[in-house]
């Protein structure tokens, strides 16, 4: 059974405070999530992905003309191989976390923007990338 906090004297952020050596910022553990999903995306399908960059943006680079327009702003982005690098596939961390209804399922959104555009980047459906696709909320 649950207690009540009545006068708000319990725990309220992080148990670990930030001049800790341990301590790790929200893009910190965004950006293990995004390495997490990559990691999985590419032990299944392993030689398919080598060359494939992963990253993460703060926000879109065009945000503002989206904005003009009305527009919703993309959660990720994928940019074909050019001269010397492979195919990018970006995640933009403040677009994704106001866009998750809570902080317990940002992996699982996280998870689905890599899926999402790696299929796009592959050319299959993204069901067809990772069996689990949708399936966790």
């Amino acid at each position: 059974m649950r207690r009540r906090n009545r006068h708000g004297r319990g725990l309220r952020g992080e148990v670990m405070l930030p001049t800790h050596p341990g301590y790790r910022t929200r893009g910190d553990r965004f950006d293990d999530m995004v390495l997490d999903s990559a990691q999985r995306l590419h032990d299944i399908w392993g030689k398919t992905l080598d060359g494939v960059r992963f990253g993460v943006d703060e926000i879109p680079p065009d945000l503002e003309q989206l904005a003009a327009n009305s527009s919703a702003a993309p959660m990720g982005s994928y940019t074909p191989a050019s001269e010397g690098d492979g195919p990018m596939i970006t995640v933009y961390r403040r677009v994704v976390e106001q866009a998750c209804p809570g902080p317990e399922d940002l992996q699982d959104l996280v998870h689905d923007v890599v899926v999402e555009h790696t299929a796009e980047m592959l050319g299959v459906a993204p069901e067809t990338l990772d069996p689990v696709y949708r399936r966790r909320y």
